[in-house]
């Protein structure tokens, strides 16, 4: 499949691997795209997986709703649950980097029985961050959350970062800091993406920013202990917030993950998906 719909929205979508092969999704972060994988994705072809990356809300072209409160996780975790319905997919195998962290986050919580298992990295359990921010530098981490709170001004500047090689420069390499910066290098561009931030703090009915329930699946969390991001008292706390099998890997490394720690990835998502 090369894309499906939702909500009224087209999302494109990355499938490669052998059709009858376990799937695994792919839910890429910010300001990233679905070729984050790219690195990832042939590694688990070769093992047997299929992968569907979808370029989630925001980032697919004919996925862009203008309204913040079309961003708020409720309609994120829809869409991915209409991505396994139109592939005909009963259980996957999830993977979340950033804010597609979030996403898997709480699609593992809120709907198990479409999770085979969950892999987890960077983005720390969402009630862990909470705690985080209250108790520990968290909250110093997170002040460009904050700031993209601001209207028109956020997407103006990370579109000139953007253009200027600004991911390059925090580790990405060149030529995915290019794809990258090709899709979301105009302000308009960037509207989608950073109402991601704006509507956190619109929390979704019924639920209270930060406070979801326990993860029951199979997960394994990656965290690189020199994330300027995300911190370690949130990385450790993750623990407390999930009752199935759990694995922590803490590797040496920054926030870019998918890109720079190709081989450690496919490995850990193998270690769940096979």
């Amino acid at each position: 499949m090369d894309s499906f719909a939702h909500d009224g929205l087209r999302f494109d979508v990355l499938d490669g691997g052998p059709t009858d092969g376990e799937v695994v999704v792919l839910l890429h972060g910010f300001p990233q795209d679905a070729t984050a994988w790219a690195g990832v994705a042939p590694l688990l072809h070769e093992a047997g997986l299929r992968t569907l990356a979808p370029h989630q809300r925001g980032y697919s072209g004919g996925a862009r709703p203008r309204r913040v409160t079309a961003y708020r996780m409720e309609h994120l975790v829809g869409d991915v649950l209409a991505l396994l319905d139109a592939a005909g997919v009963e259980r996957a195998h999830v993977v979340g980097h950033d804010w597609g962290g979030g996403v898997a986050w709480a699609l593992a919580e809120q709907h198990p029985d479409r999770v085979a298992s969950l892999v987890v990295l960077s983005t720390p359990h969402p009630a862990a961050m909470l705690w985080a921010v209250r108790h520990a530098d968290q909250g110093r981490r997170s002040w460009y959350m904050l700031a993209l709170q601001l209207p028109v001004l956020p997407e103006r500047g990370l579109a000139r970062m953007l253009r200027r090689g600004g991911l390059a420069r925090s580790g990405v390499p060149v030529e995915q800091d290019r794809r990258y910066a090709a899709r979301l290098g105009r302000a308009r561009d960037l509207r989608g993406p950073v109402n991601w931030y704006r509507a956190m703090l619109r929390p979704s009915v019924g639920r209270r920013p930060g406070r979801g329930g326990r993860v029951t699946v199979p997960t394994t969390y990656v965290w690189g202990s020199r994330d300027p991001f995300l911190g370690r008292a949130a990385a450790e706390r993750t623990a407390q917030h999930v009752v199935g099998d759990y694995r922590f890997v803490e590797v040496a490394a920054g926030h870019w993950l998918p890109e720079r720690q190709v081989e450690l990835v496919a490995r850990e998502v193998m270690a769940r998906a096979l």
